[in-house]
């Protein structure tokens, strides 16, 4: 091994010394699981935006395809977190900590941005005094699509970019440790700049949901408004409440941790206490590849329509399978389980 790598290794030894990742068994398990969740799910809804019509394009489309882009790059990154989780090669944790890890929080506040986004355009739809508003028109919402990607590329890309340390081969690897000063100083201000845009994105939702709950109120003495102010706030409060779950825990852990990473805090079973935390409530996060499928059926109509499409087209194949069976003189499915009961 170099001198540089001995030096660096030495000088860090009472660091190393504090073990905060050797209890990942539980996480990697519901890692696996989000990850073969979300993925057919995803895959899915990147047939159905393909093949859906674009000619009546909607910003709230724009939006959700901008977040299925975010799952789908998270979903590319998830392998690489279990596999360094599970102690894989020495190359490949080093490359999760330099790459991956990074391509994981870029898709987390690209979700966070983009369902901010959803939320706010939703409640604009339902309300007839903000639908002459240009935040409402598909060339904004794109404008506003690549300023966030722009955005999040120029806050997170450094980390990946500044240079690291040599640090000697060892069982757990804490991606702090490959940081030089300058790396962990960056890694602060990236951190309080995506806290940042986070508290941003949860006034808009909380300013939307608001509004939404307060028109529903005064729509209460007329039925018919009273029946589109209730969709309304019923999927803008549906989607805040998911927002919130997911995100709103990661965040409160995710400042004091930082200050742990940044040796601010020093205590090492503190600092134990904060990782665990944080691996928690980034899971907690993640979780939202698995349920956004769900959020394209129920905001996007040409969504919905190519999904049905596709469920009767199954349908009538496997109705045209049993019939071609009978012709045959073969049994069918129905047949068989009749004559297995």
């Amino acid at each position: 091994m170099p001198a540089s790598s001995n030096v660096s290794a030495a000088g860090a030894e009472g660091a190393e010394q504090c073990i905060i990742n050797d209890q990942m068994g539980p996480f990697i398990v519901l890692y696996i699981l989000i990850f073969i969740a979300g993925l057919p799910g995803s895959l899915m809804s990147l047939w159905a935006f393909t093949c859906s019509p674009t000619d009546k394009q909607q910003s709230s489309r724009i939006y959700l395809v901008n977040l299925l882009a975010a799952d789908l790059l998270l979903l590319f990154a998830l392998p690489f977190k279990i596999l360094s989780d599970l102690g894989g090669p020495w190359s490949l944790r080093v490359f999760h900590c330099q790459a991956s890890a990074v391509t994981i929080y870029i898709s987390l506040y690209a979700s966070i941005a983009f369902l901010a986004f959803i939320i706010t355009d939703r409640y604009m739809q339902d309300c007839q005094s903000l639908r002459s508003l240009r935040l409402h028109e598909v060339g904004f919402a794109r404008l506003l699509s690549v300023v966030v990607w722009l955005l999040l590329l120029l806050i997170m890309v450094p980390n990946m970019a500044l240079p690291t340390k040599q640090v000697q081969v060892q069982q757990y690897l804490k991606c702090a440790s490959l940081k030089q000063d300058i790396g962990l100083h960056w890694h602060a201000l990236a951190v309080f700049l995506c806290t940042a845009l986070f508290l941003n994105a949860s006034a808009a939702v909380l300013i939307s949901s608001s509004l939404a709950l307060k028109r529903l109120l005064r729509s209460r003495s007329d039925p018919k408004l009273w029946s589109d102010a209730r969709r309304a706030a019923a999927s803008v409060t549906a989607v805040a409440a998911a927002y919130v779950l997911s995100f709103v825990p990661y965040h409160v852990v995710r400042t004091p941790y930082t200050l742990a990473q940044t040796k601010v805090i020093n205590d090492c079973s503190t600092v134990k206490q904060l990782f665990l935390a944080k691996e928690a409530t980034l899971l907690l996060s993640v979780l939202h590849v698995c349920f956004d499928p769900l959020l394209f059926f129920c905001l996007c109509s040409p969504f919905r329509r190519t999904v049905r499409k596709m469920t009767s087209c199954c349908r009538r194949q496997v109705d045209g399978d049993e019939e071609q069976q009978e012709d045959t003189g073969q049994p069918t499915t129905s047949a068989l389980q009749e004559a297995a009961v």
